[in-house]
């Protein structure tokens, strides 16, 4: 029984160091691309109670999809990261 527990004791070890990496995949881009959005719904949000000239809003929305497809971005290489390093067979 001992042996049983040693075992599971140590694919739990295992499991959450392959979540741990998982999570640390890719943060710095998406910190970037969450600031990113943040400062365009700032403009965006700013320019519906101050007039702003256009192409500052245009920027606004700009940044927001471009901040959006940096998270995509962030989430198909975390997943194609996942599909190439299954956790059965990932050696920390």
């Amino acid at each position: 029984m001992s042996d049983d527990h040693a075992l599971e004791a140590e694919v739990l070890k295992r499991r959450i160091a392959y979540i741990d990496t998982l999570r640390g995949l890719h943060r710095f881009e998406r910190l970037v691309g969450l600031g990113v959005i943040l400062l365009g719904v700032v403009i965006v949000v700013a320019s519906t109670y101050v007039a702003l000239p256009k192409l500052l809003v245009l920027g606004g929305y700009a940044l927001l999809a471009a901040g959006w497809v940096v998270f995509f971005y962030v989430t198909w290489k975390r997943t194609a990261w996942r599909k190439a390093n299954p956790f059965e067979t990932w050696n920390p």
